[in-house]
């Protein structure tokens, strides 16, 4: 902005981030005159210096100066007559006065009202597009709610899947040279790790969670954006442990609504 009012730019940068809060801002002031009085003068005290300089250093040269000029007008084609010393001296460096800019407390408030007002218009043009954001994330949120319960039947028919082909790989083995309690334990320990209820029962607080956060007052964009990671987390382990063609197809389904969320967290303060 103008120079003039770099003093209001530590009580603007005050006002924008108490009503803004947080994002990227950038805040122009464009200042033109309208009255046709110029701004610079002439410094007439310099010029009389200068031309004063002129005719002392005149009679210095003698002669020799008048020979100087003499062939100044003939390579110009001038007579001497014409010649005029006034464009040389407005040449002359610092002839001309900068008038100061003054600050005008009318101007400024004026110039305050609109801050006001573009203030104002992007508070609202937030809240209509917090609105419409809102009611997107809210329905691929319900979709992943939906997706995860599609997927507990999966669940346990997998399960059931896994253990049947373990016991028929087992009757293919020679069982009297196997530790029968270690064998269990271990059985045991591999149907754990091909469980999913935990990563069913985290996934499902987070989504919870997630829209109680999203319907807060204050800006929760990052907190939002940490728990959308967290859901990530949960499905990729689903991910990871199913084993069962249809239940891949579900957990795909479900990242590709988490990404369509994570791209519009990136627009909520």
């Amino acid at each position: 902005m103008s120079s003039i009012y770099r003093d209001k730019e530590i009580g603007l940068r005050k006002l924008l981030s108490e009503k803004l809060q947080r994002g990227k801002i950038e805040l122009s002031i464009w200042r033109e005159s309208s009255e046709s009085s110029g701004k610079y003068t002439l410094n007439t005290e310099l010029i009389k210096e200068y031309h004063q300089q002129i005719l002392e250093l005149r009679k210095e040269l003698g002669t020799n100066y008048n020979a100087l000029w003499s062939f100044y007008y003939s390579a110009f084609s001038m007579k001497p007559s014409e010649a005029d010393i006034i464009p040389t001296l407005l040449k002359m460096p610092e002839i001309m006065i900068k008038g100061e800019d003054k600050t005008d407390e009318n101007e400024w408030e004026e110039i305050a009202k609109g801050i006001d007002i573009a203030i104002g218009n992007i508070l609202q043009f937030r809240l209509d597009e917090g609105e419409k954001l809102e009611a997107d994330i809210t329905v691929r949120i319900n979709k992943l709610s939906a997706l995860l319960v599609d997927i507990s039947p999966f669940a346990k028919s997998r399960i059931e899947k896994v253990k049947k082909s373990l016991a028929d790989k087992l009757a293919e083995i020679d069982t009297k040279n196997i530790d029968e309690n270690r064998f269990e334990q271990e059985l045991i320990y591999y149907l754990e790790k091909q469980d999913i209820t935990e990563e069913q029962v985290r996934l499902d607080a987070h989504l919870l969670y997630f829209i109680e956060t999203m319907k807060a007052e204050a800006p929760n964009g990052k907190k939002l954006g940490f728990i959308g990671q967290e859901i990530g987390r949960e499905i990729n382990t689903i991910g990871s442990k199913s084993s069962d063609a249809e239940m891949q197809k579900i957990v795909v389904q479900m990242k590709d609504e988490l990404e369509k969320i994570k791209e519009q967290l990136l627009n909520i303060l």
